[in-house]
């Protein structure tokens, strides 16, 4: 794949608590929570450990668990042995790539959306109450968007002793454009304003007018994407 990546403060809050992964044949981001230091902590170790487990192994949904779940119980076990990391944990959304496929792993509310043929699709779910709430047709995406609970979500990694990951494989297509993302980014700008910005630039210009318009639009939170497009398909 051909990627490009921006992670920006915002103009509001006091820290980045996003983390990028980005190594060979692996791409994602993790969103922190738990304050400053839990939060940072939380995103960083979780986007470490999983690099350093899947990096050199072949793709595939059980050895891409194993990983999340490592994550997870190195989360959990910091925080409960330090008081000042209590409550810490970080959403996880990732692509691992082979010849032919892609594998994704997602905790959370981050997002991988997929523009395929200038068509822009949302990938993964959102683990939040808002999302659960919209599944069962209890709110609306308009209400959504002004809920009080808008923020919280149901799944995060190092919160539980266990966590439950989103795996999904799909089958590569020669110049899909993926995009990972922390909230910061789609909170501030709307679906349609993704798609028109990524069918009209190249990966790098389309980088530079997301992250513009996010932080014109209030910069709210931490601001962390990676477009990852694919230019080779191999047939196994």
């Amino acid at each position: 794949m051909r990627v490009c990546h921006k992670t920006h403060q915002g103009l509001v809050r006091a820290s980045n608590q996003d983390s990028l992964l980005v190594a060979e044949h692996i791409y994602g981001v993790a969103d922190g929570m738990g304050g400053h230091n839990g939060g940072e902590t939380a995103s960083r170790v979780t986007a470490q450990v999983v690099k350093n487990l899947l990096q050199g192994k072949t793709p595939e949904e059980h050895t891409l668990r194993i990983g999340v779940e490592a994550a997870n119980r190195r989360v959990f076990d910091m925080a409960k042995h330090d008081s000042s990391l209590n409550g810490m944990g970080t959403t996880l959304t990732l692509l691992w790539e082979d010849g032919s496929k892609i594998f994704i792993a997602h905790v959370g509310d981050s997002r991988a959306y997929r523009l395929r043929n200038e068509k822009l699709e949302q990938i993964t779910e959102d683990h939040s109450i808002v999302a659960e709430l919209m599944r069962k047709n209890i709110i609306t995406a308009e209400m959504a968007k002004n809920h009080p609970y808008r923020n919280v979500i149901t799944r995060a990694v190092g919160i539980d002793p266990i966590v439950e990951a989103d795996i999904l494989s799909i089958d590569k297509q020669l110049d899909d454009l993926w995009l990972i993302c922390s909230d910061g980014l789609y909170n501030m700008v709307d679906d349609d304003e993704i798609a028109e910005a990524l069918t009209a630039n190249n990966e790098e210009k389309a980088a530079e007018k997301l992250l513009e318009l996010a932080l014109a639009k209030g910069g709210t939170d931490n601001i962390t994407f990676l477009l990852c497009r694919v230019v080779e398909v191999s047939v196994e």
